[in-house]
């Protein structure tokens, strides 16, 4: 059934109107795999969180004000993005419409993905991939820098039930909340999905960088 425009204004002002704690389950996201979450990401960065404040970003349909949280940053290092520096990170006020919460007194180091703004600034939400660094395995630390934008030509595909099987050849099946019960299993923590000569896609686990033997073989 189409929607009409009446009812998306409807919805739009239950959600003007409603209290944050009464939207505390309206910010869903589907699991993504850590590559995932660098492909569709615009900038992904390492950084230090230095500061925070509330700031005006515009009124809604009704007149009301819009209140975001900016997170002043200290950028370490880009892993994708533009040629400058990022600044500051922005965000919604509060969990309940999918916005994070970051330790701003600067003593823990994040990785932060998410979405590029017109103006250039950076907008975050629950659903982007968001880390302490120290969290992250040493083969998804060295996978931001090159081996992730290998295999963004590649599609992971989430394992809704066993058995499960890939579709097409430049898939990876990703397991790990079926096998392991966890997003952050072994596929996620250890393997990045690459692309090969022939143009398929495979898992890959390893530290350094693929080797042309494993770009050029084949699956039996």
């Amino acid at each position: 059934m189409p929607f009409s425009v009446n009812g998306i204004l409807c919805t739009l002002a239950l959600l003007v109107l409603w209290r944050p704690e009464e939207l505390a389950d309206a910010c869903s996201c589907a699991p993504v795999h850590p590559q995932q979450a660098f492909c569709n990401a615009d900038v992904v960065i390492r950084a230090k969180v230095v500061g925070e404040r509330e700031v005006d970003s515009g009124n809604d349909i009704y007149g009301n004000p819009i209140k975001r949280i900016q997170y002043e940053i200290k950028q370490i290092k880009m892993f994708k993005g533009p040629n400058q520096d990022i600044e500051a990170v922005f965000t919604a006020q509060v969990s309940a419409v999918c916005g994070v919460n970051l330790d701003a007194t600067g003593k823990k180091e994040y990785l932060i993905s998410g979405k590029a703004e017109a103006d250039g600034s950076m907008h975050v939400t629950l659903c982007d991939y968001i880390m302490p660094w120290d969290s992250l395995s040493a083969t998804q630390k060295k996978s931001l820098s090159q081996r992730y934008q290998m295999g963004c030509e590649c599609k992971i595909v989430r394992c809704p039930s066993l058995p499960c099987e890939i579709s097409a050849p430049e898939e990876c099946l990703w397991t790990d909340l079926m096998i392991e019960k966890q997003v952050h299993g072994r596929q996620a923590n250890h393997y990045a999905c690459v692309k090969r000569a022939d143009g398929s896609c495979s898992w890959y686990r390893g530290v350094a960088l693929p080797k042309k033997e494993f770009l050029d073989a084949e699956d039996p």
